[in-house]
């Protein structure tokens, strides 16, 4: 092992927090603007994915890339606007937090959603300080489970995506991170997704909640 402990790289929506209803009511209320339903397995079927993405899933090419992005702004407008009630991290993630930074590894953010509401979330949770790099929408071409979004976190740190760990709990983060050359713990904790879905989708790890993970944990997956 080397002197420096390596990365950690977290998904936000799912792992970190769950905001997976407030998106959902978020896109439910912007496709009702537009006469247009939205359902559960469609949301299921996208949750994670970047919004010009999700846009073109739902809608085709019926808009233009500019009206894309309008519409994925007012989507997040509606979704920041109830995050603002309060946010709370999952079981763990605190603890995890503080004690990968005291045993020495770097972390990031590794997300595809827009900086504004990694932000957010961030400061709801009082967690910012416990991040060296954050990689949002805007940063990335492509969404999971191509790689980019953690390749780019790896290289803000500064760190070889080798020595770098994602956590995921979605089956495309999965792919996205072992695409990369990186570990992942998997986390089923919000109940998107089975153990068995994510185990084959490649986790290293998968484990009920951020409870069963601790900075030993990092070290064996890296050592």
């Amino acid at each position: 092992m080397t002197d420096q402990p390596g990365g950690v790289i977290w998904d936000l929506d799912g792992t970190l927090v769950d905001t997976a209803e407030l998106h959902f009511q978020a896109w439910s209320a912007l496709t009702g603007q537009l006469d247009r339903p939205f359902s559960r397995g469609e949301f299921a079927a996208t949750f994670g994915q970047r919004n010009p993405e999700i846009l073109a899933a739902l809608f085709g090419q019926r808009f233009t890339a500019q009206e894309v992005a309008e519409l994925g702004d007012r989507k997040e407008e509606f979704y920041r606007a109830a995050a603002e009630k309060g946010v709370d991290l999952l079981p763990g993630g605190r603890t995890l937090l503080a004690g990968l930074k005291a045993a020495g590894f770097q972390q990031a953010i590794g997300s595809s959603a827009p900086r504004a509401n990694i932000d957010l979330i961030l400061r709801l949770t009082q967690t910012a300080s416990f991040f060296d790099a954050l990689v949002s929408e805007g940063d990335t071409q492509r969404g999971k489970p191509d790689p980019q979004v953690f390749l780019i976190a790896a290289h803000k740190l500064g760190l070889d995506p080798r020595r770098c760990v994602v956590i995921e709990d979605a089956p495309a983060g999965v792919q996205a991170a072992k695409a990369g050359g990186m570990k992942c713990i998997a986390v089923s904790f919000v109940g998107h997704h089975s153990h068995e879905t994510l185990r084959k989708a490649g986790a290293d790890r998968v484990v009920p909640s951020l409870e069963q993970v601790s900075p030993s944990t990092f070290h064996e997956l890296l050592s």
